[in-house]
């Protein structure tokens, strides 16, 4: 059976979409280090774009993020400050542009390509990223716990925020998210649905573990 795990985990590749404050990341992370996965977040990808954007102000952003995303360096980019509420609503902005998408759904694909045993997290992962991903998690949290977790979490950082102001910021993006022309907050047919806010860390991984197990043959 072990050796049937490494042969099988060779080739391992999970997508998890959901909206914001939804527990995908966590739930990646847990599990990325469980099956020794390379981890990508969309989501901080999207936020260094607005980063740079507003940093820089570049007079053509498609040719500028060109560039910026051929020399990605992953240490500096994990110690940037990218969770700003500024930087949040203007990534829900630049996230509605066909041509942005395209520069960072590239990279996105290269990366799985590079790490063929990774997990990516994001809004369109399954549907439009990694349609040939191996296993689809979908992410699902009710409007107030995903508040309530956002909010706690920018609390810990020290960023001076308000509950309702976090309220307001995650409703506004997650329809954003969906009613956006290009690849739009979708699930796909095949994803298991994971309810976060009914579930704490354990039983998630536990959930996850089973399906993916499941779908692999194991």
């Amino acid at each position: 059976m072990d050796h049937l795990k490494r042969k099988i985990y060779k080739n391992l590749i999970i997508s998890c979409d959901g909206g914001a404050a939804s527990g995908k990341t966590t739930g990646a992370k847990l599990i990325a280090k469980k099956y020794n996965l390379k981890f990508l977040s969309s989501g901080m990808l999207y936020r260094y774009a607005s980063y740079l954007i507003l940093k820089k102000k570049p007079k053509n952003q498609i040719s500028f993020l060109k560039k910026e995303f051929k020399k990605i360096n992953f240490n500096k980019l994990n110690k940037l400050e990218l969770n700003s509420q500024i930087i949040s609503d203007h990534t829900s902005k630049i996230a509605k542009i066909k041509k942005i998408r395209d520069i960072l759904k590239i990279f996105q694909v290269s990366f799985s390509r590079k790490y063929n045993k990774c997990i990516i997290e994001g809004r369109d992962i399954s549907t439009e990223i990694l349609p040939f991903s191996n296993v689809k998690f979908f992410f699902i949290c009710d409007l107030k716990n995903a508040s309530k977790r956002r909010f706690l979490d920018l609390k810990k950082k020290n960023h001076k925020v308000k509950l309702s102001e976090v309220k307001k910021s995650i409703k506004l993006r997650n329809i954003r998210d969906k009613s956006r022309k290009h690849s739009p907050l979708l699930k796909h047919r095949d994803a298991l649905e994971i309810h976060t806010g009914k579930l704490n860390k354990k039983r998630m991984i536990e959930k996850m573990t089973k399906h993916i197990e499941k779908v692999m043959n194991i």
